[in-house]
């Protein structure tokens, strides 16, 4: 009986002792970390920040890079605003204009608004690779030509004397200005101008969802 006791407090003691050793080392390490903190700052910002630090990964799944660009629908990227001055006539096959003509000039003020439709946009039309994006651009349109009513002016007006006034002619010469107001904007480059601009957006769209380069097809 004495041998058994004996062994069952020299157990009882080395259990002991392994608890004791492991509350001491745990005790330590905590202290160690507070004295760290406080006392070495750049223990954190050396090896042990990167032995313990974390890294940030962003995932940017395919359909919702699709779901953020087709929120910009139709991107108006840019407005020509746009002076000109165009005429229109009434003649007759045999009298002279001062008798059966009628005649008129405006000068038109207006603008044209082009950019990107992002509606149509399909999964694939959109690449991605990690970080990099691929993404087949729609091509740019012009949205609307508008005249600005408050600052197009008929300059002049001359009817013959034995005709009275055509009432539709003004609206005939004012269809006619926007036909002219889009034609001189496409011929100055307008979809080319509107093309760079959403590409511009996007880029900037884009790097805030993440990725580090972009590319357009």
């Amino acid at each position: 009986m004495k041998g058994t006791d004996q062994g069952r407090h020299e157990v009882e003691g080395r259990v002991r002792i392994t608890v004791a050793l492991f509350l001491g080392i745990t005790l330590g390490a905590l202290a160690l970390t507070v004295i760290a903190r406080q006392s070495a700052p750049s223990f954190w910002s050396g090896w042990g920040g990167r032995l313990l630090g974390r890294s940030t990964k962003v995932d940017v799944s395919q359909p919702t890079v699709v779901n953020k660009i087709q929120q910009l629908q139709r991107l108006e990227t840019v407005v020509y605003t746009m002076d000109k001055v165009v005429s229109g006539e009434k003649e007759n096959a045999i009298l002279p204009n001062f008798l059966a003509g009628d005649r008129l000039l405006m000068v038109v003020h207006g603008e044209v608004v082009a950019g990107v439709d992002f509606g149509g946009l399909k999964s694939g039309d959109v690449a991605v690779e990690d970080r990099k994006i691929v993404l087949r651009l729609p091509s740019a349109q012009v949205f609307s030509t508008r005249i600005d009513n408050e600052r197009t002016k008929v300059y002049s007006r001359q009817t013959g004397v034995l005709v009275p006034v055509d009432p539709n002619l003004e609206t005939q010469v004012r269809q006619e200005a926007e036909r002219q107001l889009q034609q001189a904007a496409l011929l100055d480059g307008i979809l080319k101008t509107a093309n760079t601009n959403a590409r511009s957006t996007l880029t900037s769209l884009l790097q805030g969802l993440g990725f580090e380069q972009v590319e357009f097809q």
